[in-house]
């Protein structure tokens, strides 16, 4: 699909619209009638996935958000080398590998980061919404998670990205503190370089 069609314009499968169907009637429940502010990726099935929540558009203010993108692997793209590819990436890691025409994990890091720091720029405002929906792609996501918490990049590549329509919420604590209502699946133990914390 990739070799003929760019990501940034491939649409949701039936499948996708229904799992983003199934998160929408979750994501409605949680948020009853507060107001959301939403962030949404540039991509057309991310996009669509927000469509599909079917959210009430009197609560919801929607910002088109590029640094949410997913992660840059070049233009188009020939099957053989996005095998070969990521074959190195896996070899060499997914945080540092970084596409030959594309993106490396660090580099989506540093716009995630970028990003972050404009939503709590935002958060100063006194009318700004009591809730924050972020609809991007699984590393995005991941990537978002690891800034919040500042965890190092033996734990980021030690952890799987979610499935398609997967949420993930932080969650405020009576400490002051949030945490992710649920971890993230882990496919192996963190190999850290050294000491960090």
């Amino acid at each position: 699909m990739y070799e003929r069609e760019p990501d940034h314009a491939l649409g949701l499968t039936e499948r996708g619209r229904r799992q983003a169907e199934a998160t929408g009637e979750r994501l409605r429940a949680l948020f009853g009638g507060e107001r959301v502010s939403v962030y949404v990726s540039p991509y057309r099935r991310t996009h669509e996935t927000l469509r599909a929540f079917h959210l009430d558009t009197g609560l919801i203010r929607v910002r088109e958000e590029p640094r949410l993108r997913e992660q840059d692997w070049g233009n188009w793209q020939d099957r053989d080398d996005v095998r070969l590819q990521k074959s190195y990436r896996d070899a060499y890691g997914h945080f540092f590998y970084r596409f030959a025409q594309g993106e490396s994990g660090a580099d989506v890091y540093d716009r995630v980061g970028g990003f972050l720091e404009s939503l709590f720029r935002s958060f100063e405002d006194p009318d700004h919404p009591p809730n924050v929906l972020i609809v991007t792609h699984g590393l995005a996501m991941r990537l978002f998670c690891m800034r919040w918490f500042h965890w190092t990049v033996a734990e980021f590549e030690s952890l799987s990205n979610p499935g398609n329509g997967e949420v993930r919420m932080l969650v405020l604590g009576d400490d002051g503190k949030y945490t992710l209502d649920r971890p993230f699946d882990r496919w192996r133990d963190p190999e850290p370089y050294g000491i960090s914390g």
